[in-house]
């Protein structure tokens, strides 16, 4: 049941991104008004996609997370598995705002300590 459910959310995060960039990101940034971030209309464009995406990531990790359990890994994989996924969740604002959305380095760090965690077995 577990797999199946981990099925379930991989697609629903692969979906997320791909209809979300057909039919809202576009729409969104089209608008002549974004909200007004530092760093002007090109970092605001930057973190609304990254947010998107970043939602599907995260439900890709989810879906992996449950595929784990579901397969009886041990909790050192299942933590190993969600923290290179909130490190490739830093990627997103890296890419999208240049770095200057300061979200990645929450989810390097957070990545990083169930990294860290899951090689010292101390989970």
């Amino acid at each position: 049941m577990l797999i199946a459910a981990g099925i379930l959310m991989a697609v629903l995060g692969i979906a997320h991104s791909i209809l979300g960039e057909r039919h809202v990101i576009g729409f969104l940034l089209a608008q002549e008004r974004l909200p007004p971030i530092a760093g002007g209309r090109s970092v605001a464009a930057g973190t609304i996609r990254f947010a998107w995406h970043v939602t599907s990531v995260l439900a890709i990790a989810i879906a992996l997370a449950l595929v784990l359990i579901g397969v009886d890994a041990s909790l050192q994989t299942v933590v190993a598995g969600i923290g290179w996924t909130l490190i490739a969740c830093a990627l997103l604002p890296i890419v999208y705002t240049r770095g200057r959305h300061p979200s990645w380095a929450i989810f390097v760090v957070a990545g990083g300590l169930c990294a860290v965690s899951a090689l010292t077995s101390a989970v």
